[in-house]
């Protein structure tokens, strides 16, 4: 007589599942699309007066046209040479008429912070110039964000020499967190702002 076959109990194999679907959603990564890092300017005040005339030493126009070449002031550039622009366009070191005004600002940084601050204020020179990146409808996305990124290291790098020139460490060594070093990341930010312009893409051609 054969024996009876005995059912198998499938109730623990639901748990196991479950279990599995949970450690599947909890350990798994998933790529986000989180876009281009740009820190767009805060919209003024009610009550707070918007700049628009702007005079031409102040302005450092940079453009890329139809076939990704980049025209800086009218002259093709390499990127090398647009940073070198930029930096120089910013830090104005000889107060030189071509580059752009200079105005003495106050900035404020935490007592004792900086030997060469040692009361926390600094009365600098800070440039009060734009770059206006226009770029051609035609113009590659790749191109644009390779200037946009040049344009951006160019005064990061100017931070940079100023935070390891009074405060002996780069922008990225300070703490955000940390009020004291916010306030200098503060300051930094006011004595090289970055001042960059991106305009509407309009036809501007290519080079004949």
């Amino acid at each position: 007589m054969a024996r009876p076959v005995q059912e198998i109990n499938a109730g623990s194999m639901a748990d196991i599942a479950f279990l599995l679907l949970i450690f599947f959603l909890v350990a798994t990564t998933m790529d986000v699309d989180t876009g281009i890092s740009r820190l767009l300017p805060p919209i003024p005040e009610k009550d707070q007066e918007v700049q628009t005339d702007v005079k031409e030493r102040n302005v450092l126009v940079v453009l890329i046209n139809k076939d990704d070449q980049l025209m800086v002031e009218g002259e093709i550039l390499d990127l090398v040479q647009l940073k070198e622009t930029t930096i120089e366009f910013f830090s104005n070191p000889n107060n030189e008429e071509r580059l752009p005004e200079m105005k003495v600002e106050t900035i404020e940084f935490p007592v004792g912070a900086s030997a060469l601050i040692p009361d926390g204020v600094l009365n600098i020179a800070v440039s009060q110039g734009v770059v206006s990146l226009q770029n051609d409808r035609s113009t590659t996305y790749g191109k644009y964000l390779q200037v946009q990124d040049v344009l951006v290291a160019s005064v990061n790098q100017l931070r940079d020499e100023f935070s390891v020139r009074y405060f002996g460490k780069k922008v990225d060594d300070f703490n955000p967190l940390d009020p004291n070093d916010e306030q200098i990341l503060e300051g930094i930010r006011k004595v090289y702002k970055m001042n960059i312009s991106e305009a509407e893409p309009k036809n501007i051609g290519g080079v004949k």
